[in-house]
């Protein structure tokens, strides 16, 4: 019989060695590792279920998105993928979810994969010492090789991702795509962080020389790891963070940045962090010098390089900051009708919030079209939300009116008309995007003038500093102002019809755009 081992996956270097030994990836000419991870190179959201029990009957808003799987299929399969596991060599590791001292959620991973392995160890929080003392921790089997059998297992297809609340468990089956593991352990903080007056957040944050905090909410593909990834600021984190009374405060330890079109002159944080102990995922690479091309999406348009915080010399040592002195909306607009940066109310901060506008840059989920597709997407987060919305922006606007945070509404799309096949717009450049967030984190665009636009419903500066004033007026950037009209008058029956799902205040009604 063949031995079976069973690793501990501490130690980067060595888990790269066995990842090379086992024909997993290759070195990339920074000493990154690189791998592919088959048809998956995204989430695959019809596979992702959280067993239906006493704790989440009532709890979790059931539907596409929170899909239903049953206690005894789930027992069942954990059974099959734990014996899977347990004929083959395995991976363990002991990691924290959290910065926190109070906040934080212990994982027990056992991985098929050396690689997967030092990807919960890029990404989650390397304790100094692992402490499921004060709450019990979860456990998580990741097992990429298991095939599901949908008539015995009771999932969708030959793959699944299930959270088990009451068990504290998570099962992987079939599931290469690393980001499913993040995004996992994201949506178990999502559901337990706001019986406990905290608010989980799908944004990145960072801090400025004098202590202030900003955050950047937005999906995927609107800038959130690029603009946080700021030389003249310091580095909270990139992508999941969470807002309790006095803080907000890291869920992770590392970051996993989108790669297409990755440059050295646009993100040097990013680029320079892209060396030994990182992951390059899906990137197609020059078989002879290893060289990433990041242009290139033959592979995948999901390209992803994950790395730990301390690849990031600018960084917040605790993981941790002050409440946010500013909040930042990101939307990536194709249609080419909202502003690059808008001054929101309270209310307007509420109607945004809960739609979520953006578009679709690169779908970080399989299934989805291909190309730039407009989406709405609750808390920029719903994939990862168990809760209902409502529970989400209510905390939301209570941080908010607690500190007095200022939010803006951040677009980093196209200008000038719209964005994909036969668009006339053109995306704005990002020394334009990082000028702008500048100015809402100075406090700039709180004294200068504003002007109002009116379909959208926004103020919007009528000068920034470093910006020139041609981007500023969307409806002034198109060479047609009535196609302008036309196009935003779609845009705003979007958002009108977006909004009527949630039986939001009329006051925030009000603060959206206007069909």
């Amino acid at each position: 019989m063949t031995k079976v081992n069973l690793f501990s996956g501490q130690n980067t270097i060595q888990l790269i060695e066995q990842a090379l030994l086992r024909n997993e990836g290759q070195l990339g000419a920074t000493g990154a590792l690189v791998v592919t991870t088959g048809d998956r190179t995204g989430r695959s959201p019809a596979d992702r279920f959280i067993v239906k029990d006493a704790i989440t009957e009532q709890s979790v808003d059931w539907g596409s998105v929170n899909r239903a799987f049953s206690p005894s299929n789930f027992a069942a399969l954990w059974e099959r993928v734990y014996e899977h596991l347990a004929r083959r060599d395995r991976f363990n590791t002991q990691l924290h979810v959290g910065a926190h001292d109070d906040h934080y959620q212990p994982v027990n991973l056992f991985s098929e994969t050396a690689w997967q392995c030092l990807f919960a160890n890029n990404m989650f929080v390397r304790p100094d010492i692992y402490n499921p003392a004060n709450k019990p921790g979860w456990t998580v089997l990741t097992a990429p090789s298991f095939v599901c059998v949908p008539e015995r297992d009771g999932t969708n297809s030959d793959a699944a991702l299930v959270i088990n609340f009451t068990t504290r468990q998570i099962l992987l089956a079939g599931l290469r795509y690393a980001g499913e593991l993040k995004k996992a352990m994201f949506s178990v903080q999502n559901f337990l962080l706001p019986e406990q007056d905290v608010l989980p957040m799908h944004c990145s944050a960072n801090v400025g020389e004098k202590g202030d905090t900003c955050l950047f909410f937005g999906l995927s593909g609107t800038g959130k790891t690029t603009l946080s990834a700021d030389p003249s600021r310091y580095l909270i984190g990139d992508d999941e963070h969470a807002w309790a009374p006095g803080a907000v405060f890291n869920l992770e330890g590392g970051c996993y940045a989108k790669t297409i079109d990755l440059s050295q002159k646009n993100e040097p944080m990013i680029w320079d962090a892209i060396r030994f102990g990182a992951i390059v995922e899906n990137v197609a690479i020059h078989p002879d010098t290893r060289h990433a091309d990041y242009s290139d999406t033959s592979v995948s348009e999901n390209g992803r390089c994950c790395y730990p915080l301390e690849h990031i010399e600018r960084r917040v040592a605790k993981n941790a900051g002050g409440e946010p002195k500013t909040i930042i909306f990101l939307t990536c607009d194709v249609s080419g009708t909202l502003p690059p940066v808008a001054i929101l109310s309270k209310e307007a901060a509420a109607f945004h919030f809960l739609s979520g506008y953006t578009a679709r840059v690169g779908s970080t989920e399989v299934g989805a079209a291909p190309g730039i597709q407009p989406t709405f997407s609750t808390c920029f987060g719903a994939p990862f939300m168990p809760r209902p919305a409502a529970e989400y922006a209510a905390l939301l606007m209570k941080r908010i009116e607690g500190f007095g945070s200022r939010v803006y509404l951040v677009n980093t799309g196209w200008s000038g008309g719209a964005g994909g096949p036969g668009g006339a717009g053109q995306r704005f450049p990002i020394p334009v995007t990082r000028a702008i967030v500048q100015a809402c984190q100075t406090g700039e665009l709180m004294r200068g003038n504003t002007e109002y636009l009116k379909m959208m419903n926004l103020e919007i500066p009528k000068a920034i500093t470093g910006v020139d004033p041609k981007y500023l007026n969307p409806r002034k950037a198109w060479a047609d102002p009535a196609a302008y009209d036309e196009q935003a008058e779609r845009l705003a029956r979007l958002f009108v019809n977006n909004i009527a799902k949630f039986n939001a205040a009329p006051e925030i009604v009000a603060a959206g755009p206007r069909a």
